[in-house]
């Protein structure tokens, strides 16, 4: 049964992920509201009210599911500096995309992320990087900490952007063990936005097919060790665009098969035996050079 909203910040903040090897599952919970009519909306669809709020939500889930060790975080769609004030000071190193339709940094974002960064006092150094929200180019596979997206995905959509694309992308990007966080429009074109992560976290890299046994002449299906394990989720209340605010985690063994994951797991305990091996040989050369001296200490104790 899903929370309150009202108690979602606790649960996330205690960050007790569910841990499984299943398919990645939707708490079940009653539908979205619909989407206000367009005189309700103001500046990309959010009215004042949905603004304030869905701001102190993302500013909240930052401060909370950024973990101190995380040196690096990627802002999908970056459109001004908030990122600068949402991240904790630990964070090393912020990067950009955007959710322009020619996939740059806006002259604007480039001011107000320096602005409040000085403003600020941060060593938080700032990637000023030219990459569409849904095409992160210039960024590496698993090389990233922390993805955010804060109400991103709509201005993707009426720029032309893939906006689900961009969550297929986080994943990409992220190192094992990194998470995903997002504050965005419950629905964006019709679709919802969380179904798209579960979509995301089952079918990311499918590899491999393989037959389903006991059944002749061969349906095939591809199994893959699931993307994304969810830390929490919930709506976001008081707004009159509703929106969903929530924390993904991505997994040791994304997108791997079954044989893969064997195959990994036995490349891990070689190099885990070698470093033993190795530290063990380290502490005997140690010990016998401190033996030797001892030694050589004695014997010129002897001769004065």
């Amino acid at each position: 049964m899903r929370t309150s909203s009202s108690a979602l910040l606790s649960i996330m903040a205690s960050a007790s992920l569910i841990a499984s090897t299943n398919a990645f599952t939707l708490t079940p919970g009653s539908a979205a509201p619909s989407r206000p009519s367009s005189s309700t909306a103001l500046n990309m669809g959010l009215d004042l009210v949905t603004g304030l709020r869905t701001e102190w939500i993302s500013a909240s889930i930052c401060t909370n599911q950024i973990p101190k060790a995380a040196q690096s975080v990627l802002q999908i769609g970056t459109d001004d500096g908030r990122v600068v004030n949402f991240v904790p000071r630990t964070v090393e190193e912020i990067i950009t995309s955007s959710a322009e339709a020619d996939g740059e940094l806006s002259v604007s974002s480039r001011r107000q992320l320096k602005q409040q960064r000085e403003r600020r006092g941060t060593g938080s150094i700032i990637r000023y990087v030219d990459q569409p929200a849904d095409d992160l180019k210039e960024t590496e596979d698993e090389s990233v900490d922390i993805v955010i997206s804060m109400q991103a995905a709509q201005r993707m959509l009426e720029n032309g952007q893939n906006w689900k694309k961009s969550i297929s992308e986080a994943a990409r990007v992220l190192k094992p063990g990194g998470r995903f966080l997002f504050v965005e429009q419950t629905e964006v074109d019709g679709e919802k936005y969380i179904e798209a992560i579960a979509a995301v976290a089952d079918n990311l890299m499918d590899k491999t097919e393989v037959e389903v046994e006991g059944e002749e002449g061969g349906e095939t299906v591809t199994e893959t060790y699931p993307v994304f394990e969810l830390v929490g989720y919930d709506d976001v209340d008081l707004v009159i665009v509703p929106h969903i605010a929530g924390v993904v985690q991505k997994t040791e063994y994304a997108g791997l098969t079954k044989d893969e994951i064997d195959k990994k797991s036995a490349v891990d305990e070689k190099a885990r035996i070698a470093d033993l091996s190795i530290s063990a040989f380290e502490r005997g050369l140690k010990k016998r050079k401190k033996k030797k001296k001892k030694g050589m200490q004695k014997e010129e104790g002897a001769e004065a």
